[in-house]
C-alpha cells in the first residue's frame, strides 16, 4: 500500500511525475536541492515549459504535493528522477547525481520504502551504485527501475497514456513496483531485471537517434548529386511496408545527447559500432549547416564581416514545442558563426531573451528579425514558423538567403522575394555551386 512518496528532483521528469502521482492521490513530496527551484515552485511558478503543468500544479501544491528540501520521514516510496549527464571532456557518464540521491534515501528511509529509480543510468547503474549505498544502511532493500521515457510537450499525457516499463531487483520488489505504477498508467511491462529494464530506455533512444541520423545521411547523399532529399523520403515512405526513413533534421534535447554515450558506457567489453556512428553523424551536423550558411553568405555578400543573420528557433526542438536548450543545434553553430564575424539576431516563441543573450544572440522580434538581417536560419520546426508569413516579412528587406533546415517554409515565395532558399542537402537546381 503506497501513500506517502518523495520524488527527488524537480526537473523535467521529476516534476511532471511528481504531479501526475499527486493528481493519482499520492501524497507527494517533492525533493529539490535547488533553493531556486523549491521557491519558485512553492509559489505556484513553474520553472520548465510543458503543457499541463502548470495547471496541475495549481491543482495539487499544498494539498497532495508539497515542495521540501529533504526527504521527509515515513515515507513508502522514494523515486529518484536526477539528471545523470555525460562530462563535457570525457563523454564519460557522471553518476554524481544519482550516488548523492542513494546517500541521502539510505539515511533518511528504511528497508521496506520501495526505492524506484528513474533516471537513465548505464546499465548496472541501479545495482552497482544505488544498491549498495541501501543495502549497506539497511541489510536489505526493496529496488525498482521504472525508466522514464516520456516525450518533451506530452509528459503529462503521456504519463498515463505509455506503458510503464519495471524491473526489479526480486520478484517482491517488482510486484511493489508494478503495483505503484498501475495506479499511474493504463499498462505496465515487467521486466526479469533491473538491467533489462535500464536497457529499454536506452535502446528506445538510441534506436532514435539512429533512424534520425540516417535520414541525415540520406540528406547528405541526396545533396551531393543534386536530388531533393525530401522527394527521396517521400517516394521511399510511399505505401511502402518497412519502417519508415526520417526527415532530415537536427536531434538534440537531454536524452537523445547523452543515452549514446550512456549505451556506449554500457558495453566495456565492445565498442557498440551503430549507436557511435549515429551520434556522429548527428553532432556533426549543426557544425556543417553553420559553415554552410557562412560559405553561402560569403559567396552572395562577398564576405562576411558585418553581417546580420537571424536565426529562428534556439530550443532544440520546435514540435512538440519546448524551451529546452539541451542539446540545441545553436550552441555548437555559435563559435562557427563568431569565427566569421556575424552579428547573431535570435527569436524563439518560448527560449527567455536572457536565454537567448547567454548564447551569444540578440533577442529580437520576427519583425525586426527580417528587416535588419542579411540571412535568416530556421533552426526548428514551431508552428509559429510554419505559419511565418513570407510574404509580409520578406519583400523589401535586404536577406539574401533563408536557410530553412526543416524546409517548413514556402520556396517558391522566399525565391520571389530575391532570396535564396536552401535547406539540409538540398539547393535549388541552378543556383548556388
Amino acid at each position: 500500500m503506497f501513500n506517502r512518496i518523495a520524488v527527488v528532483g524537480m526537473g523535467y521528469v521529476g516534476l511532471t511525475l511528481a504531479a501526475g502521482l499527486a493528481r493519482n492521490g499520492f501524497e507527494v513530496y517533492g525533493v529539490d536541492s535547488s533553493p531556486t527551484v523549491r521557491d519558485s515552485l512553492a509559489q505556484g511558478r513553474v520553472h520548465l515549459y510543458e503543457p499541463g503543468l502548470a495547471d496541475a500544479l495549481t491543482e495539487t501544491l499544498g494539498t497532495s504535493l508539497f515542495i521540501h528540501p529533504d526527504l521527509p520521514a515515513g515515507l513508502d516510496a522514494a523515486i529518484i528522477c536526477v539528471s545523470t549527464p555525460v562530462r563535457a571532456d570525457t563523454r564519460q557518464p557522471d553518476l554524481t547525481n544519482i550516488a548523492a540521491a542513494a546517500a541521502q534515501i539510505a539515511h533518511q528511509c528504511g528497508p521496506d520504502t520501495l526505492v524506484v529509480v528513474r533516471s537513465t543510468v548505464p546499465v548496472g547503474t541501479s545495482r552497482r551504485t544505488v544498491l549498495p549505498a541501501l543495502t549497506a544502511a539497511w541489510g536489505r532493500a526493496r529496488l525498482v527501475m521504472a525508466p522514464e521515457r516520456t516525450i518533451q510537450g506530452q509528459a503529462m499525457r503521456e504519463l498515463a497514456e505509455l506503458p510503464q516499463i519495471v524491473g526489479g531487483l526480486d520478484d517482491a520488489s517488482r510486484n511493489a513496483g508494478v503495483a505503484l505504477f498501475g495506479v499511474l498508467a493504463r499498462q505496465v511491462v515487467p521486466v526479469s531485471s533491473l538491467e533489462a529494464a535500464e536497457l529499454v530506455k536506452l535502446a528506445n533512444n538510441c534506436h532514435t537517434d539512429l533512424i534520425y541520423a540516417y535520414g541525415n545521411e540520406i540528406a547528405l547523399l541526396a545533396g551531393a548529386h543534386g536530388v531533393d532529399p525530401l522527394e527521396v523520403v517521400r517516394a521511399a515512405n510511399h505505401d511502402y511496408p518497412r519502417p519508415d526513413l526520417a526527415r532530415p533534421g537536427f536531434v538534440g534535447g537531454s536524452c537523445l545527447s547523452k543515452d549514446p554515450y550512456l549505451f556506449g558506457a554500457s558495453a566495456p567489453a565492445h565498442t557498440p559500432l551503430l549507436v557511435a556512428a549515429a551520434r556522429q553523424r548527428n553532432e556533426q551536423l549543426p557544425v556543417q549547416v553553420a559553415e554552410t550558411v557562412v560559405g553561402r553568405l560569403r559567396q552572395l555578400r562577398g564576405g562576411t564581416a558585418g553581417a546580420t543573420l537571424a536565426v529562428l528557433g534556439w530550443a532544440y526542438k520546435g514540435w512538440p514545442p519546448t524551451d529546452d536548450m539541451r542539446g540545441a543545434a545553436i550552441v555548437p553553430m555559435m563559435p562557427v558563426f563568431q569565427r566569421a564575424g556575424l552579428r547573431v539576431l535570435g527569436h524563439d516563441p518560448l527560449v527567455t531573451d536572457d536565454v537567448i543573450r547567454a548564447h551569444g544572440g540578440d533577442p529580437v522580434s520576427l519583425d525586426k528579425a527580417f528587416s535588419e538581417a542579411d540571412a535568416v536560419l530556421v533552426l526548428n520546426d514551431h508552428p509559429d514558423y510554419r505559419a511565418l508569413p513570407v510574404t509580409t516579412l520578406l519583400p523589401g528587406t535586404g536577406v539574401r538567403l533563408v536557410y530553412d533546415s526543416w524546409r517548413i517554409l514556402d520556396e517558391e515565395l522566399v525565391r520571389a522575394a530575391g532570396a535564396h532558399y536552401e535547406g539540409i542537402g538540398y539547393r535549388p537546381a541552378g543556383e548556388l555551386v
